[in-house]
């Protein structure tokens, strides 16, 4: 099952929960039932964004210290792949 990170904008905690690509998270209360946690004064109806990740597979320490696309093709501006 894949993870996920969320933020919630009315308390900037940031959280990794694991569900089915097709379930749909949209409020800190969903948040909290699927992860365990308390409310700890969040309303239960606060918003909370899912956060665009690697999807876990590369970790930027494992990178080295070469910038992106330092050594290959570089998908920048949707040219990935594409001579021009």
């Amino acid at each position: 099952m894949p993870s996920y990170d969320y933020r919630c904008p009315a308390n900037g905690q940031v959280v990794e929960v694991k569900h089915a690509m097709s379930e749909v998270v949209a409020t800190w209360g969903e948040l909290c039932a699927k992860t365990g946690m308390e409310l700890n004064g969040t309303p239960a109806d606060a918003p909370v964004e899912k956060l665009i990740t690697g999807g876990g597979i590369l970790k930027s320490n494992s990178l080295g210290s070469q910038p992106p696309c330092a050594t290959g093709p570089c998908c920048g501006g949707g040219g990935c792949g594409h001579n021009h």
